[in-house]
């Protein structure tokens, strides 16, 4: 509930605070006292179009303020909470707009910056402005349908409606998923299938790349050894060695030494250490031979393995490392290929029950609707006669296609209204009048009561050029309002002011040179009679006048 509108800085008021209680309120005053800037310092404060000739001439900036009383459960928590504003249950909402000079705003609750959409959001949920400001009203056509559901405690129903709207287009999105990915694997299926065979059979193992590398140049390397152990082999024990025709010579040689007496000894013994040494370095060699165990097949069959796995890298455009989920990739798109069309049975079947669900909660949403529609409509008609609308119709316009499924269901509503017999029906925005508007509005807030509405409702002038037994019919309908909901009123008939329970009286002082200051008070009920007679009578006051205004004020309880 709105307790508190504080304004600074706009337009020619200096500083003004104004607080609102329960029940009906209305701010009365001559023509041009400063009642339209309060409720543009309303709506400013509220998330609405910002202006910089609100703003005082020759100041920088100007701010308005407006505090709320939220209860601990209502849902401005959820809104608050998502936009990262504090807010403490129980504890005041305080809404602050700032209006540069320049046209820029700033927006903050509880003193933490927020962007304008929220505040206007959050503004929305709190505050309905009926008159110059009604696009934040009735007359918005996207809430009429909620209206309706709100008016016949359809709310849970639609909500319902709403889920299976979602389960359906959730069930319809993991259809149309599998359909793609079944129709990719067909586009591919002889690659796909060629490609899963190559690989099963290639079978590519995580970092086997790196490890047949390093095997294969370990190899190549013992090779490049075993080439050189196997030539000195050759040469030391092969055909063409001079071993044996070394051994040949020594065994001369020690045949003719008894011959020479000591001149042969010494060339002997050196031939034959000689011949000692090489059988050692032979065998030394043939050991060498036997430990480098240097296998060519194996270097062979390691490097088909190896420029295998290179060769599938380069044909699939990936890293070798990469070719096992590859594999395992390519394998689930060819099972999905093999076993997507009994999947797909079982996911349109699914998407055709959601729908199934879906069309028949809809359908019964909607016929609860139409019966709605019938009892409110009853309900505005029977407000429209005191109104001085009796020759007036409102109408529920409703157009119901079962094949246009919304969450919200199938139907689209908006209200709509006949003037007068005989003129064509329309939506009540274009057809109605500015004071016919503001009493058709009427007529509706009070058949919807406490439902659908925002806990502040907040009606400007909506007895422009009405008098006598209507004003005093929509004063009284102002007051029951009031039991519900805070209402407050900027009214010119006395039968409405009457009615109120808090009277605020706006006035505007000064304007010779030293600036226009205009003042809220509110008023007890002598003052209250005093301007009541004013309103009654004009300028002049008169006793009868004053007795005119003891008599509204008497009657209105």
């Amino acid at each position: 509930m709105l307790s508190e509108l504080s304004i600074r800085d706009i337009v020619l008021i200096e500083r003004l605070a104004i607080r609102f209680e329960a029940g009906l309120a209305v701010l009365t005053g001559e023509t041009g006292a400063g009642k339209s800037i309060l409720l543009d310092a309303l709506s400013l404060a509220l998330g609405g179009r910002g202006d910089a000739g609100l703003v005082r001439q020759g100041a920088k900036d100007g701010q308005v303020t407006a505090v709320f009383d939220l209860a601990a459960s209502h849902p401005l928590h959820g809104l608050f909470e998502d936009a990262g504003v504090a807010v403490e249950p129980g504890e005041p909402v305080i809404f602050r707009r700032v209006q540069s000079a320049d046209g820029r705003t700033r927006a903050f609750v509880n003193d933490q910056t927020v962007s304008v959409a929220i505040l206007r959001d959050a503004g929305r949920q709190l505050v309905e402005i009926h008159g110059q400001h009604d696009d934040r009203a009735l007359v918005d056509t996207a809430s009429h349908r909620d209206l309706l559901d709100a008016f016949g405690g359809l709310a849970s129903d639609a909500a319902h409606v709403a889920s299976l709207h979602r389960t359906w287009k959730d069930a319809e999105a993991t259809l149309a998923r599998q359909r793609a990915r079944i129709e990719a694997a067909a586009r591919e299926a002889d690659f796909l299938r060629a490609s899963v065979d190559e690989l099963t059979k290639l079978a590519p193992e995580a970092g086997e790349e790196e490890a047949l590398a390093e095997k294969r140049s370990a190899m190549m390397a013992a090779e490049k050894v075993a080439g050189d152990l196997n030539d000195a082999n050759e040469t030391l024990g092969g055909p063409a060695s001079s071993v044996p025709e070394i051994a040949g010579l020594l065994r001369r040689l020690e045949r003719k030494a008894p011959e020479v007496p000591g001149l042969l000894d010494d060339v002997n013994e050196h031939l034959a250490a000689a011949l000692d040494h090489l059988a050692e370095a032979q065998n030394r060699i043939e050991q060498a031979i036997a430990d480098s165990d240097h296998d060519p097949q194996a270097l062979e069959r390691t490097e088909e393995r190896l420029f295998g796995l290179r060769a599938a890298a380069r044909k699939y455009d990936c890293a070798v490392d990469d070719l096992p989920a590859l594999a395992v990739t390519m394998a689930d798109q060819l099972a999905d290929l093999d076993a997507g069309e009994a999947a797909l049975s079982g996911l349109e079947r699914e998407a055709r029950d959601a729908l199934v669900a879906y069309d028949r909660a809809a359908a019964d949403l909607s016929a609860r609707r139409a019966e709605t529609a019938e009892a409110l409509t009853g309900a505005v008609m029977a407000e429209l006669p005191d109104l001085k609308l009796d020759k007036a119709e409102f109408i529920v316009h409703r157009t119901t296609d079962a094949d246009r499924r919304t969450p919200a269901g199938i139907d689209e509503v908006e209200f709509w209204v006949r003037t007068n017999p005989g003129t064509r029906a329309g939506p009540m925005m274009k057809v109605a009048s500015g004071g016919e508007l503001s009493r058709f509005l009427l007529a509706l807030k009070v058949a919807l009561a406490d439902r659908g509405s925002a806990p502040t409702l907040v009606f400007d002038e909506i007895d422009t050029g009405v008098g006598g037994a209507v004003a005093d019919a929509i004063g009284g309908r102002l007051r029951r309002l009031s039991d519900g909901v805070q209402v407050l009123s900027v009214t010119h008939a006395p039968q409405v002011a009457a009615r109120a329970a808090h009277h605020f009286l706006i006035e505007k002082s000064g304007g010779n040179g030293s600036g226009v200051v205009t003042s809220v008070t509110e008023m007890d009920r002598d003052a209250r009679r005093e301007e009541i007679a004013r309103m009654l009578a004009g300028a002049e006051i008169t006793a009868e006048a004053r007795a005119a205004a003891e008599q509204l004020l008497a009657g209105a309880g």
